[in-house]
């Protein structure tokens, strides 16, 4: 296979699956999942970095793919809001999501549940204002704020209680 001129091969782990494809030097990686990796989760709201949208962890961190070219993730592992759920079950970011009513149009709930994730990660018993720190760059134009922290916290408290059954075991 030849590579096509002006295009770069980019070759990276999407969701645990090898993902490959040739892109324009300026391709953005919110592109690429979405066109290449055929993964839709991932939206793009504003195109300059300013909503959240679009957050995807690369290596466990979050990154506005918006921000980030498709060639700056060769060899890099990505993580979607399609990667959450796990054997059918939902992950407890998404069931308390939904539980709480976090979502409204569900535009930003991506990004607000990878950006919840990567938080949870760091800071796994966050108070109510580190968590709307740790969300302050994402936005919701649905101010559905309220619910999402709530889901937040109910998050991490599943994910705390998941935790200390593993730790039983």
């Amino acid at each position: 296979m030849t590579t096509p001129p002006s295009k770069l091969p980019v070759s990276m782990t999407v969701n645990g699956r090898p993902v490959t494809g040739y892109v324009e030097p300026r391709t953005l990686l919110a592109h690429f999942i979405r066109e290449q990796a055929g993964l839709t989760g991932t939206h793009v709201g504003c195109d300059s970095s300013s909503c959240g949208c679009c957050v995807v962890l690369m290596d466990g961190a979050p990154v506005k793919s918006c921000t980030v070219f498709a060639p700056m993730a060769e060899g890099h592992s990505i993580q979607t809001v399609e990667g959450l759920a796990q054997g059918g079950q939902l992950h407890p970011i998404q069931q308390a999501f939904s539980d709480q009513h976090g979502l409204q149009c569900g535009y930003c709930t991506p990004g607000m549940m990878m950006t919840s994730l990567a938080l949870l990660s760091r800071n796994p018993d966050p108070s109510e204002h580190e968590i709307r720190e740790g969300l302050s760059g994402n936005l919701c134009r649905c101010t559905g704020y309220n619910n999402i922290v709530k889901a937040v916290q109910q998050a991490a408290g599943a994910m705390a209680a998941s935790a200390s059954t593993a730790a039983d075991d």
